[in-house]
């Protein structure tokens, strides 16, 4: 199909190879540059090495819509993955459709979730029960996937029962035929644990993912490929659960709890403000009756506990960030970091308490949608700085394609950020899109956030929402009925009309008069 084409920003002479690292839910601020108390030396490298954007957000705060918006670049309203539960139709062009031809590999190892848990005969699944257990389907299966002609994945977080796939074959192949031990019923043989986790180390998916992917990389090296690699962490998502000793890294009597900032939850919507009253009832957000939304439900902060999970999940960040310097040590051993555009984020964030929540749901707080971004690239991307430039993940394709001296076509919605990332002071963004469609019709938001403030509108009941950021950073009061933001309310609502039009595609230029 002819398919229109948005121009590269300058041609490469060598082929530039890509990885990008991801972590999941992982708050933009659970990293040692923000937060001293959390140790994470190899990012905070990253960081110096590179430019961190401190202003990146997702396209959606929950897995499926933005993973599946990173690699086809496009918004969850276009792509189809909208929501949790829903899969991304095997024929959206992805990224690997653009690099394959030019000569690249494409690999994806760690998580995927482009497809659901369940899986039916109109929308199939390979990532449901019971083909993601079935390991002699999985030893003869690595793609292709997506546009990725080499993938190796897992669907579990921490202790699940959804342990399978590539993984499982994994922990067999190293000698642990024991591994349903580690793992919770009915696919393992114990209950849910919680915080130590009582995998060995050696046999935890970060040192799978890790070992796997530096497989990958010696193997592209040898066969002289350029590359786009995506290597997919699961944590810190939940369950708060980690080995030792990373579960006694920190102790729960010194993490700093971050302020609820409840004193003008009266001006919050409906639905969040439900989430702080333990009788409330949240049917009329289901879709149909009886089904589930994530976060919608009463949000109980209990001290003790709250310690102990931000304790844990810091001492997963830091395992992760342990693990992501093997694999960055592994490039620069391999002679690959000069010619590598590397770019460390997460898929959406994460709350600890703040604003009274736990984990994700429909929000439209910092907390939730903004994540941390690193880009390093030597010698093209500056060192040692900062940026406050917007960034959006569905941008992610876009600017990698401008990396690889490609054009981005005009099917997707999202911007080379590459200028951005290479110091240019001209920003791709001046507003930046965020989605949450979680039920077809009784469940949907949008939000809109500039440098200085924050626009979201719920359609159940129809509400808004209004932040200064400057002035309100913790997001406490919401002025959408305050008379003097009235002006401001009406800018902000033709910004996000002109964000609405901006994000379409198109297929093909305009090619004659009629």
């Amino acid at each position: 199909m002819m398919n229109a084409q948005r121009k590269p920003s300058s041609v490469k002479s060598k082929k530039t190879n890509i990885l990008l690292i991801t972590s999941d839910q992982q708050h933009w601020q659970a990293l040692g540059m923000h937060t001293p108390q959390l140790q994470t030396p190899n990012l905070d490298r990253l960081a110096r090495e590179g430019t961190r954007f401190d202003r990146a957000y997702c396209p959606n705060p929950t897995c499926t819509p933005t993973r599946a918006s990173i690699i086809t670049g496009l918004y969850p309203s276009q792509h189809g993955a909208y929501t949790l539960g829903s899969k991304l139709p095997e024929d959206v062009p992805t990224i690997g459709d653009s690099l394959t031809p030019h000569g690249y590999d494409c690999s994806l190892i760690g998580k995927a979730h482009f497809q659901p848990l369940k899986s039916t005969e109109e929308y199939p699944s390979l990532e449901s029960y019971p083909i993601m257990q079935d390991l002699d389907f999985w030893r003869r299966f690595n793609g292709p996937f997506y546009g990725f002609n080499h993938v190796e994945l897992a669907r579990n977080h921490t202790d699940e029962s959804h342990v399978g796939q590539h993984y499982a074959i994994w922990m067999e192949e190293k000698g642990a035929t024991n591994w349903r031990d580690w793992f919770s019923e009915p696919t393992g043989n114990i209950p849910a644990q919680e915080h130590t986790w009582n995998i060995p180390e050696e046999y935890h998916y970060n040192t799978w993912i890790t070992e796997r992917a530096e497989k990958r990389l010696k193997h592209l090296k040898d066969a002289d490929q350029p590359f786009f690699l995506w290597a997919s962490y699961f944590d810190p998502h939940p369950s708060y659960l980690v080995p030792e000793p990373w579960a006694s890294m920190y102790n729960p009597d010194d993490i700093e709890i971050p302020p609820q900032g409840l004193d003008h939850i009266d001006t919050w919507p409906e639905l969040v403000r439900r989430t702080q009253d333990p009788n409330a009832t949240f049917e009329e957000w289901k879709e149909p009756a009886g089904s589930s939304n994530h976060g919608v439900h009463h949000h109980q902060i209990v001290e003790a506990k709250l310690r102990k999970d931000i304790a844990i999940y810091y001492g997963m960040v830091s395992m992760l960030d342990h693990y992501v310097g093997k694999l960055l040590q592994k490039l620069a051993d391999l002679g690959l970091e000069e010619d590598t555009l590397i770019v460390f984020t997460s898929d959406h964030g994460h709350y600890h308490g703040h604003h009274g929540l736990v984990a994700k749901g429909p929000f439209s707080f910092e907390d939730g949608i903004r994540v941390p971004f690193l880009v390093k690239w030597p010698g093209k991307v500056p060192a040692d700085k900062v940026s406050n430039d917007l960034q959006n993940l569905v941008d992610l394709t876009p600017s990698f394609l401008d990396a690889a001296g490609l054009p981005t076509p005009g099917s997707m919605a999202g911007k080379s950020q590459l200028p951005i990332w290479q110091g240019d002071d001209e920003e791709a963004r001046k507003i930046i899109s965020v989605e949450f469609r979680h039920q077809p019709t009784k469940l949907n938001m949008r939000i809109y956030v500039t440098q200085r403030y924050k626009l979201a509108i719920w359609n159940n009941p129809v509400e808004g929402e209004l932040y200064d950021l400057e002035t309100d950073p913790e997001e406490r009061i919401n002025k959408w009925h305050d008379p003097e933001m009235a002006e401001i309310r009406t800018e902000l609502l033709q910004q996000a009309l002109v964000a609405e039009m901006e994000k379409e595609p198109y297929r093909m230029p305009r090619v004659w008069g009629a």
